[in-house]
């Protein structure tokens, strides 16, 4: 690393972590000042609210690194714009491509940083922030439970009718279990008081459970009356009867993975909202990254008169890369366009559009110019 990479680097640091802290803090703000009044209502104590906002870190964090590598970036290549900085080191024989090298590998750090965090804990983050508050709220824990809950087995042509159930353990209270035949006829019956599942055996126990065989005609062949009954070979485990109700924007990749592989059978537009969101988790990190390849052709000026009008127009494509996001996942979510394009057509459409910009501006060519009402 060069004596001018580190100038770069220590440029672009100072706007970087007081950016970033100050998105921390305005998010801290008006999270407690939504949530105080729950917070007062149910006497959280510090410890409640300590684990809140810890379990609260992963979506800010990915949250806020994209928008302070985007100011970070105006303002630090902005600065030695204006004051020359930028031509002398043109001056001395270095690229456009060149000097931005140390900010390139930042964003691909950044980028890094982001997937780790949106890999599992940011989704778990969003689902269950409402969650937390609304026990906090109502003083207690919550018991995170699922109740009236129908899960078909497409594969084994089984039907299970859960009562209630319980996300943090092996059981199941009070279900029914209907086995058919290939034909679509009732060829067995299991109605359990419990059912535990046995994750080292892949066993299911059914606890106080009568078991019932019939034939195609509906009429009983065998009754066994309540006791408990061991069933192995059974291809079900409690995540994967609960997850066919979970909410795809709160999955993490591995829980996406179990999901695609545990519900193939599920017809394809049901399964389009967790493809898309699988693609999502991979591609929404590489924000970092794209934003250097807009923030530095716009940040980077030869007069004094640009530097308004380049940073309201990379602001305006960061927003509108937001937008188009947004929409692709919803048109994604809704099968109208493919899981990848929805997820990366956005973030490719970008970075084409920063390379033109980044072009222009090492190829000293005039760029768009973004022109506010009232502004000269």
């Amino acid at each position: 690393m060069t004596t001018l990479d580190r100038y770069v680097l220590r440029k672009f640091s100072v706007p970087f972590f007081y950016c970033f802290a100050g998105f921390v803090g305005i998010w801290f703000i008006f999270d407690l000042a939504d949530n105080l009044q729950d917070f007062m209502q149910g006497h959280a104590t510090a410890e409640a609210l300590l684990d809140y906002y810890a379990s609260q870190v992963p979506e800010i964090i990915v949250i806020a690194l994209p928008l302070a590598t985007l100011l970070a970036l105006l303002y630090s290549l902005a600065g030695m714009s204006r004051s020359n900085e930028i031509i002398s080191m043109l001056g001395a024989g270095r690229s456009i491509f060149r000097i931005l090298t140390p900010l390139f590998v930042v964003g691909l750090l950044l980028s890094a940083i982001t997937a780790f965090f949106n890999y599992e804990g940011a989704p778990h983050a969003t689902g269950m922030k409402k969650v937390i508050v609304g026990d906090i709220k109502r003083g207690r824990k919550s018991d995170k439970t699922i109740k009236g809950h129908l899960f078909r087995n497409r594969e084994d042509f089984r039907t299970w009718f859960v009562s209630r159930m319980s996300l943090r353990g092996e059981r199941i209270q009070d279900v029914q279990i209907i086995q058919q035949d290939a034909e679509g006829n009732v060829s067995q019956k299991f109605y359990a008081k419990e059912a535990v599942f046995d994750p080292v055996m892949s066993r299911w126990v059914l606890m106080a459970a009568k078991h019932v065989v019939t034939d195609a005609e509906g009429n009983i062949l065998k009754s066994q009356m309540p006791g408990n009954i061991a069933i192995d070979g059974w291809s079900e485990t409690p995540w994967r009867i609960s997850s066919s109700m979970l909410n795809a924007d709160f999955l993490s990749v591995p829980e996406l993975n179990d999901y695609l592989k545990y519900n193939a059978d599920f017809p394809e537009k049901r399964l389009a909202a967790y493809r898309t969101h699988w693609h999502y988790r991979w591609a929404m990190p590489v924000v970092c990254f794209l934003v250097v390849f807009v923030a530095a052709p716009c940040g980077i000026v030869y007069s004094r008169r640009g530097v308004l009008g380049g940073v309201a127009l990379a602001i305006g494509m960061f927003f509108s890369l937001v937008f188009f996001s947004s929409l692709f996942i919803a048109l994604g979510k809704g099968g109208r366009v493919t899981p990848f394009t929805a997820a990366w057509g956005p973030m490719i459409a970008f970075f084409l559009v920063g390379l033109l910009l980044l072009w222009m501006r090492s190829t000293n060519r005039e760029m768009p110019k973004l022109k506010i009402p009232g502004l000269s």
